[in-house]
């Protein structure tokens, strides 16, 4: 574990931890919030928790943070609404800017600026009022995956099978978005990839391969229980790491991510073929995340990677220092 030096520590200043908020990921960005506070402090830094759900912007302007580490999962902390405020307020943070962080929220036009830049994501078909759902189960075949394109955490997903129970699975995504996504189903081994760095200099870390019960990783198993088995670095062959590390970094670079963010993998195993899913651009920092996880594979421990992601708080519109 490294030791900050006096100096760096007074360079980071006075720092808001940002988790909690209001999103249906609360629960989740409580424990992650909760896990950096910690590692921050260890590392001598003065570090401060703030919940956005329970204080508000004002008092968030009021506290003076030099910069802040964005522990939020969700609507209201990673889809850009946050991200704005902070601009505005000239504060710096971690991770994507607004643009990214919209974009990457939304799983539908996440796919289109992949398909646009060559990303190979799977087939895909946007559900409202007016879908014809035995057209989308004829485009897509079954089984297909449903799901609302503005929630993570598995929240709100249908494996659909039978063609009878898709209205069901529709209404249950409906709960939370107003449109809702339907995609093929990819038969294969799941991976999640995380990347550290802005722009040229961003990178994909080890690849972490998931493998839950019955392949079924749900909100239960991605953070409640121990039932999930990770391997990482993932027992894949140098081409295959390779290629889908090449492709997740281009996805990445594609969306505008700065930071740090976790691509979640498909690799098709009738074919070999890999399918990127989505990003999350505030990845979770649980004791199950995947990218403390990745990190730890390359010797850095979860302590020196929250300061190392604090490092690279900025802001995004090139406003230089607060007011």
């Amino acid at each position: 574990m490294n030791t900050l030096t006096p100096s760096a520590i007074a360079e980071l200043g006075k720092v808001g931890v940002l988790f909690g908020g209001r999103s249906a990921e609360r629960e989740v960005s409580l424990m992650s919030g909760n896990g950096v506070l910690q590692a921050l402090k260890s590392k001598g830094i003065d570090a401060h928790a703030f919940d956005p759900a329970e204080r508000s912007l004002g008092e968030l302007e009021a506290e003076k943070f030099d910069r802040v580490f964005i522990a939020l999962h969700g609507r209201y902390g990673e889809d850009g609404s946050l991200q704005g405020a902070l601009e505005l307020l000239g504060i710096p943070y971690t991770g994507s800017g607004v643009m990214a962080s919209s974009v990457g929220m939304d799983k539908i036009t996440t796919k289109i600026v992949w398909l646009a830049a060559g990303v190979p994501t799977p087939t895909y078909a946007v559900i409202d009022e007016n879908t014809d759902l035995d057209k989308v189960v004829a485009d897509l075949g079954l089984p297909l995956i449903v799901k609302p394109p503005l929630e993570g955490s598995t929240i709100g997903i249908t494996k659909v099978t039978r063609a009878e129970d898709l209205k069901a699975a529709v209404d249950l995504a409906h709960k939370y978005d107003k449109l809702v996504l339907a995609e093929q189903f990819i038969e294969g081994r799941e991976f999640s990839v995380p990347l550290l760095g802005t722009g040229a200099q961003a990178r994909a870390l080890p690849i972490v391969e998931i493998v839950a019960p019955e392949g079924n990783y749900d909100y239960q198993n991605k953070y409640f229980t121990d039932d999930t088995q990770y391997h990482c670095p993932a027992p894949l062959d140098a081409a295959a790491t390779a290629a889908i590390q090449a492709d997740v970094e281009k996805a990445y670079r594609a969306l505008g991510c700065e930071g740090w963010s976790r691509i979640d993998v498909l690799l098709r195993e009738s074919d070999g073929r890999h399918f990127l899913l989505e990003v999350n651009t505030s990845p979770g920092m649980t004791g199950h995340s995947l990218v403390p996880m990745a990190a730890r594979a390359e010797g850095t421990s979860y302590e020196d990677l929250c300061v190392q992601i604090l490092q690279s708080a900025s802001l995004k519109a090139g406003v230089a220092g607060k007011k």
